[in-house]
This record gives structure tokens, C-alpha cells and sequence, in this order.
């Protein structure tokens, strides 16, 4: 199923039986509604009244630290949001580099991953590009649709406005993301060309601007939404560039161990909650991203 699936309260009504869903059709976050679905938390959840989050504050504009070096970004919106909804604290723990967020969510040093996290069918597996196993895999309850942007010097002076552009190349790149997988496999195609493509591994999203700043990169590849964000506010919108158009529109999704079904389960009703009742639409258009709203919230809505 696709994020992008249609979804009214009365079809709703129809293919679920059960008081909750049916009490949640033109919702407006009303008490009732947040006690029937506080009430479906796991006990540890409810007990400690908290729901740990992972998260590496390196992708602005969906997640970063501002300026108090508080946690800030769509992410943390949509977390506070369905503390509301919940009637639990979502609190966010710096897993460091984007790398590391997936692992500590294995070894349960937090309950969720929320990091602009690209839901793909390799994390939902837990297998590499090689399709051997490396871990347990992931559930995703998808709230975001993004693709891949590239980001160049102002002016664009080497004319890149496609991925086959990158031949030739050198490009910045995040390690442990899925544009890292994407310059990966195009710079196996560059060599068919003759012209090949040169990969600058950083661990955040500040060594790539300042390599293609500094021209030790010539493109830096990452989420379209960081793409956009950083072309149209450093330097004023005047250091970098956007070039060509999204690639790969993907959802994001929040990173929810296998083994936690339940509360899977309960944090994708909450984010449909927010989309019935317009606070969804609110927080996206506040970041400017209203361009990645999806129309209702699914589980591994990649497959």
C-alpha cells in the first residue's frame, strides 16, 4: 500500500471493526480520543511515560539543533504533536552521526528512530544492497514523502541537472543514507563512460557543503528537502545551488523495532490523527515542506 492511497472516514468505518477507529473518523484530537489510544501503549510505555527517540540532528530542515542547541525540525513538530495525541513525552537522545541511529535502536537505547529515515525495503529486511543479512530489520510507519537533490556551487558552473551528470565528478555524500547507495551504484555506471566518478564519504551534512564550498567536491548528494534547505538559506541563498529535480521520491518513516508491533501500531494511528485533523498539514506547511504531505499514514509503505 502507498502512503498516497485515498482514505475516507466512512471507508474507514467500513473495512475496520472496532470503537476506535470508528470514534477517530472526523477526529479533532479530543480527550476521548487521546485516552483510547494512550491506552493501547505498551505498559513499559505507559509506565515510564516517555518515548525515547534516536535521532541525528544533522538534517535540517527535517531534523537539527537550532541555535539554543535544543532539538528542532519537522521531526521534533510531528514528535511533539502525538505527545498530545498520546499523553506520553517524546524525548530525543543525539545518536551522533546518521550512521549510528539504526544500530542503537537495535541494541535498545532508545524505542524509536525519528531522522528523516528513508523506509526502504533493505532496512525493513535487514539485509545490505547485496541482499545479505546484517540485522533483525525494521518496521516504518511512513509520514513523508522525499526524494535525493543534489547541491552545487552557486551558478551551477559545471551544468549538473541529472544523475548521469555526476560522471566525471567528484561528490560529497553521507555515509550509512540511501543517497550513499545511489553514487554508489551510478559511479559503477560512470565507468561504462570512461568518466569516472569520484566519492567523498563525509559523517555530516556541514563536511559536504563545505567540500563543494571549498571545491574539494564538485556535488553534494542527500535528501531533496536538506538539498532545497541549504541551496536557499546559507549565504543568504547565494554559496550553493539546487540542480535538476527531485530523484527517487521515497517515504520517510519513523524506525520501530520488529518486536514492537504494538506500539507501531498505536504511533501510526497517532500520525493519522494529525493528518484528519489538519496538524499535520500545519507543521509541513510551517517547514515548507507541504510538497512531501502524504494522505494517510501505512506500515513499510515502500513494498
Amino acid at each position: 500500500m502507498s502512503p498516497f492511497t485515498s482514505r475516507s472516514c466512512h471507508a474507514v468505518a467500513v473495512a475496520v471493526v472496532g470503537a476506535l477507529l470508528l470514534s477517530a473518523c472526523g477526529s479533532d484530537g479530543t480527550t476521548a480520543d487521546k485516552v483510547s489510544l494512550h491506552d493501547r501503549l505498551p505498559e513499559a510505555v505507559k509506565t515510564a511515560g516517555v518515548i525515547r527517540v534516536g535521532g541525528s540532528f544533522t538534517a535540517a530542515p527535517v531534523i537539527f539543533k537550532n541555535p539554543q542547541g535544543q532539538p528542532d525540525g519537522l521531526d521534533v513538530d510531528l514528535a511533539a504533536a502525538m505527545e498530545k495525541v498520546l499523553g506520553v513525552r517524546f524525548e530525543f537522545e543525539d545518536a551522533g552521526p546518521f550512521a549510528n541511529v539504526l544500530p542503537g535502536l537495535f541494541e535498545k537505547k532508545y524505542d524509536i528512530g525519528m531522522s528523516g529515515i528513508t523506509d526502504t525495503r533493505e532496512r525493513q529486511l535487514g539485509v545490505d544492497k547485496n541482499d545479505k543479512q546484517i540485522n533483525d530489520g525494521v518496521d516504518f510507519v511512513d509520514y513523508f514523502m522525499a526524494g535525493i537533490g543534489m547541491v552545487v556551487s552557486e551558478g551551477n558552473p559545471k551544468g549538473v541537472a541529472a544523475i548521469d551528470d555526476l560522471c566525471g565528478r567528484s561528490v560529497a555524500v553521507k555515509k550509512g543514507t540511501t543517497h550513499h547507495d545511489l553514487v554508489t551504484r551510478q559511479q559503477k555506471a560512470c565507468e561504462h563512460t570512461g568518466k569516472l566518478l569520484k566519492i567523498l564519504e563525509t559523517a555530516a551534512d556541514a563536511d559536504a557543503l563545505e567540500a563543494v564550498r571549498t571545491g574539494a567536491a564538485e556535488v553534494y548528494v542527500t535528501d531533496y528537502p536538506k538539498a532545497q534547505h541549504n541551496a536557499t538559506t546559507i549565504g543568504g541563498g547565494k554559496t550553493f545551488d539546487l540542480a535538476g529535480s527531485q530523484i527517487q521520491s521515497r517515504p520517510f518513516g519513523i524506525a520501530v523495532r520488529k518486536s514492537d508491533r504494538e506500539l507501531r501500531d498505536v504511533l501510526m494511528k497517532a500520525m493519522n490523527a494529525l493528518i484528519r485533523n489538519g496538524t499535520y498539514d500545519e507543521l509541513l506547511a510551517k517547514r515548507q515542506l507541504s510538497a512531501g504531505a502524504i494522505q494517510n499514514s501505512v506500515v513499510n509503505g515502500s513494498q
